[in-house]
């Protein structure tokens, strides 16, 4: 079980300073929204909460120890885990081979039989397509493969950058069904990040509103939904074939 708690972050590119005060939550069990226009500043804090750019400022503390400092392999030891946009597979390594590859911590490789075992379940195209080239595999497909390829490393809180993008409704369900299945019966955290506004808010149990990097708006997934602000916002920019 994992606690995410964000204080007053700042953090940013060179003299630029694109977080200016964030903070949220993430609580075992949820599924949490991170929405905004391009340039908000979504990817920079997913950044910043694996160690991958520094905070200047505030804190961000794993089941209430701080974490912000801390090196990259570090943070992934603690149990953050990311699926950046973009997939990133080894295109001509079997689907197999890239899960393999996921559990490259030492608790995740001495578990790895049973966690490949659970997410087959959830994902019947890794048994299916086990010994088939990623890069043969549709872009549905190779999302889901890259998400069962972070889950394989056992995190305890999982970040998601734009987690559908490009991919067609029918596997924008399956792909949800299988995160919030995830969260409500593993207790795992998500923070997922993307400009599917719809789709986000209704797996999510909370969103927040990021606008040139800041919080401005927050409450459940069905509140967000209807709130004039973020309709007008986002909603009517937001991507469509969500399923």
């Amino acid at each position: 079980m994992a606690r995410l708690e964000v204080e007053r972050l700042e953090a940013g590119y060179g003299e630029a300073l694109i977080l200016k005060g964030v903070s949220l939550e993430v609580r075992a069990g949820e599924f949490v929204a991170l929405l905004g226009p391009s340039g908000a500043g979504k990817t920079t804090l997913l950044r910043a909460l694996t160690g991958l750019i520094p905070a200047r400022a505030g804190e961000i503390r794993l089941d209430g120890e701080r974490i912000d400092g801390l090196k990259p392999y570090r943070i992934a030891a603690r149990g953050v885990g990311a699926i950046p946009e973009g997939r990133r597979l080894f295109e001509e390594l079997t689907v197999q081979e890239n899960l393999a590859l996921g559990a490259y911590l030492e608790p995740a490789r001495r578990e790895a039989p049973e966690t490949l075992e659970r997410l087959e379940r959830l994902f019947p195209l890794l048994r299916d397509r086990a010994d088939t080239a990623a890069g043969l595999l549709s872009g549905g497909e190779q999302q889901m493969v890259a998400v069962a390829r972070g889950l394989m490393a056992r995190p305890r809180l999982l970040l998601l950058d734009d987690p559908f993008l490009g991919l067609a409704g029918a596997v924008v369900r399956e792909l949800g069904r299988a995160l919030r299945e995830l969260t409500e019966a593993e207790g795992l955290a998500v923070l997922a990040a993307g400009q599917h506004v719809r789709r986000l808010l209704r797996l999510a149990d909370r969103g927040y509103l990021l606008e040139e990097g800041r919080v401005t708006l927050t409450g459940t997934g069905a509140e967000l939904l209807e709130h004039s602000h973020l309709r007008r916002s986002l909603l009517e920019l937001a991507p469509q074939r969500t399923g």
